[in-house]
């Protein structure tokens, strides 16, 4: 289908929500804050441990910043990560490889890597799924790799249900794009805070 050109967990699946049981420590939380408000994040390093450091490497280095949700469709997923304002392709790193054997689903809140038709193109960019897209999960994928969900969203679904309601329209060769533009302000790492009593 031609959206894979474009696109660059049930309780049980997801673990512990930001309490990983892995060596590396509690799984990390991010924060991002876009022109319509803001989104919280816990991405799953113990079932995604090359896709969160990819991402994270893009979140430490401040790429997200000022860049759009650049493909809004209202009753599949909001993606972004990849364009500035005006649809300007913003130069991405490298490669990863395609972890959607992690058990993780593609279900609403979740996010996961966007690509190419190839399985292992992803880089920078990312989606957040507005519903449960099952056809994207390895399992029914018809490339038989799916989409690898890496992250899912603790508080801002409302911000999320915002986004995916704006109004579209075709930007030169892209569909989809926002009439108004949707920007992430920016992405940072939340410091994990000792509870006082």
């Amino acid at each position: 289908m031609r959206w894979l050109l474009f696109l660059c967990l049930s309780v049980g699946a997801f673990g512990n929500l930001g309490c990983g049981s892995s060596s590396s420590g509690p799984n990390p939380v991010v924060v991002m804050e876009t022109s319509m408000g803001t989104v919280k994040i816990v991405l799953f390093q113990d079932k995604a441990p090359v896709t969160v450091k990819n991402f994270l490497a893009y979140v430490d280095d401040k790429f997200y910043d000022g860049t759009i949700f650049h493909r809004v469709i209202s009753d599949f997923m909001i993606q972004g990560g990849g364009f500035l304002p005006g649809m300007k392709a913003k130069p991405e790193s490298g490669t990863i490889k395609n972890e959607s054997n992690n058990g993780l689903r593609n279900e609403r809140g979740t996010l996961a890597m966007a690509r190419t038709d190839d399985p292992h193109s992803a880089s920078a960019q990312f989606f957040i799924n507005v519903k449960y897209n099952d056809f994207l999960d390895r399992d029914k994928a018809r490339d038989k790799f799916g989409y690898a969900v890496f992250g899912k969203v603790l508080d801002g679904m409302d911000v999320v249900d915002e986004i995916r309601a704006v109004k579209t329209h075709r930007a030169g060769p892209h569909d989809d794009v926002p009439v108004e533009d949707v920007l992430i302000k920016s992405i940072r790492r939340v410091e994990a805070k000792e509870k006082k009593d």
